[in-house]
């Protein structure tokens, strides 16, 4: 959907479509049918914006044929449907029974994910709206932290610059200007805006630049308001905004017959110390764990914050909590000034399928609705900062 904010700016906001497994051009078109068209229904907008996942192989496709790629966008427009928007962070399988590490996988060192992402380029260069100002990709915050070298550095240093010159290309092929936004994620080797700043300085910031995901932040235990401060210090553009909340125990010891109930064998859900905001390193192990059964077994000293997406509008009971309130810190840090900080926001709560058993939708249906009620949240705690819904929408 769209909103404009009090300075003008169109902001787009859409939900993150990695939630679906669908990884073929069939099943895309069916998972709008499925999802997209009642969530858009539901929430009472005439033009709904996604944040499309298209795995490796189907982006390839896509880039390879001008007249399949005219023919999605067809689709996308018949059923009321936008996208401004890619998510190039998974390669492929991101709904397999188990993706743990291999998400981060091929990294920014090899020349499959410089391929992958241009695909992506390509792609949304046709998808966009006409009247749309620039296109944005979401990506792996380079690598996984480990192992990394001066090799490695170098390798990575290089895909950059190809994949600047890359975007320069479609642009002047497309007359439509694509940014890719570099996505910090615990346990990566940039997983906080301090890493941001300083392994990302000096990129091409007409092109590049970073994807705040707001339960990432949370995980980092950094001031929204200082670390997007920091971020435009560095010339440093916030390509996308991710709104989602991680999961949060105030006291892990007390609650971990709770946080047990939340271990689930698909996905990495780093945990994160307090302590880890006041050390150079954040996944210091005195703080730090890479999943939240290691964290549980290693007692780490708390509160924690956990790489765990919630549902925005139903936070876990207590003894748990969710990061709301960082969330709304970093709305307000990105849009109660005169201009918006950003115009692309996804929400992105990909973890549906894994929440615990009580908390899990039982049908497409549910699913649906549960989407629907994320950005209804979304849309109302924008409303509150002065944004208002831009075409027939049924008001939050």
């Amino acid at each position: 959907m769209r909103l404009r904010h009090p300075g003008g700016e169109t902001v787009h906001l859409g939900y993150c479509t990695n939630v679906h497994p669908a990884e073929d051009l069939a099943g895309i078109l069916a998972q709008l049918d499925t999802y997209a068209v009642p969530v858009r229904e539901a929430i009472g907008a005439d033009l709904l914006g996604l944040g499309l996942w298209l795995a490796a192989p189907v982006a390839a496709e896509l880039a390879g044929d001008p007249a399949t790629r005219l023919g999605l966008r067809s689709e996308l427009d018949a059923r009321g449907l936008e996208v401004v928007t890619l998510n190039g962070f998974p390669y492929a399988a991101f709904q397999a029974p188990v993706v743990k590490g291999d998400v981060y996988h091929p990294d920014w060192t090899t020349p499959d994910r410089l391929a992958y992402t241009l695909d992506l380029a390509r792609v949304l260069a046709d998808l966009l709206p006409d009247d749309a100002a620039r296109g944005s990709i979401s990506t792996l915050p380079l690598a996984w932290r480990s192992p990394w070298d001066g090799a490695r550095a170098e390798a990575c240093r290089r895909r950059l610059d190809q994949l600047s010159a890359g975007l320069a290309a479609v642009e002047r092929d497309t007359g439509r200007r694509i940014r890719v936004g570099f996505e910090p994620e615990p346990g990566c080797l940039v997983e906080s805006t301090k890493q941001s700043a300083a392994i990302l300085s000096g990129v091409d910031n007409d092109r590049l630049g970073v994807c705040v995901d707001l339960a990432h932040l949370a995980c980092a235990w950094e001031d929204p308001a200082e670390a997007l401060a920091r971020l435009h210090a560095a010339g440093l553009p916030v390509v996308k905004v991710q709104v989602s909340a991680a999961l949060e125990a105030a006291d892990p010891a007390a609650s971990a017959e709770a946080l047990r109930r939340w271990v689930e064998p698909r996905f990495l859900h780093q945990t994160r110390g307090a302590g880890c905001a006041g050390t150079t390193d954040p996944a210091d192990p005195a703080y730090a764990a890479d999943d939240l059964d290691a964290a549980l077994d290693a007692a780490l000293p708390g509160p924690w914050r956990v790489h765990y997406h919630v549902p925005l509008h139903a936070p876990p009971e207590p003894p748990l909590d969710s990061t709301l309130p960082v969330l709304r810190a970093a709305l307000a840090a990105l849009y109660a000034g005169p201009d918006a900080g950003c115009d692309h926001l996804d929400v992105e709560t990909y973890t549906w399928g894994v929440l615990p058993e009580a908390r899990r939708p039982r049908t497409d249906a549910e699913l649906a609705a549960g989407i629907a009620a994320e950005l209804a949240f979304a849309r109302h705690e924008l409303a509150a900062l002065g944004l208002t819904p831009l075409g027939s929408e049924v008001p939050a």
